[in-house]
């Protein structure tokens, strides 16, 4: 993993678990449910922003290898995964 994705990833992985805290506190506390709402919101948000990052240095770490192979085989796999990393990143 690169070295600057991976602290970029780690701090905003931080920050979500640090709001995830604060919606647990406010669900505690009977907080106005649209407040609750936004710090989930802000929550989903940080770990998009991760898991695009690290998207981002997977290809360009990992993939980049792979696409460049004259394995077939590895080709292949190299497809499938990018299909299958589409699927879930795109569902809703």
């Amino acid at each position: 993993m690169l070295w600057e994705n991976k602290q970029s990833i780690a701090l905003s992985v931080k920050k979500a678990f640090g709001t995830l805290k604060k919606v647990e506190k406010m669900i505690n506390d009977d907080i106005y449910c649209a407040d609750i709402a936004q710090q989930i919101n802000a929550t989903i948000w940080l770990l998009k922003s991760a898991n695009n990052k690290l998207l981002e240095n997977h290809i360009k770490c990992c993939w980049a290898d792979k696409l460049l192979s004259k394995n077939k085989k590895e080709i292949d796999d190299f497809v499938k995964e990018l299909i299958r990393v589409r699927d879930v990143s795109t569902r809703k």
